[in-house]
């Protein structure tokens, strides 16, 4: 199991990239006050940590790939609050997009992963 992804973002981006985040149904939890320079969002069990840095590294072909509830839903809710979504190939018949977060970092948006995709098939 997949605990945490930890991505760096200026300061300036950190409020906007929670709302990403909080598109993709994830919702801000409390770090332990060790680590609260950073900002922590969580769904299923799974946490997104902000790190906040001056010079964040952005992989450029790096991303994080999340499995969205509802795909066109929210591709769309991404789209409406100004994200800008790229589809992307099917890969095993599911939709596939990607959405860059601000400060650079690529989230993949799948609609299912490669065994629940092929159990539906």
């Amino acid at each position: 199991m997949l605990h945490h992804v930890g991505i760096e973002v200026v300061p300036a981006d950190v409020e906007r990239s929670v709302e990403l985040w909080q598109l993709l149904g994830f919702e801000r939890v409390e770090p332990p006050p060790t680590l609260s320079e950073y900002v922590w969002l969580e769904r299923e069990g799974t946490q997104i940590h902000l790190m906040p840095t001056g010079s964040p590294t952005v992989p450029p072909h790096g991303h994080t790939a999340v499995v969205v509830a509802d795909f066109e839903r929210d591709c769309e809710a991404l789209r409406g609050a100004g994200f800008e979504i790229e589809r992307r190939r099917e890969h095993w018949g599911a939709p596939r997009a990607v959405v860059v977060a601000p400060g650079g970092h690529r989230v993949e948006l799948m609609a299912a992963t490669p065994s629940t995709a092929k159990a539906q098939g």
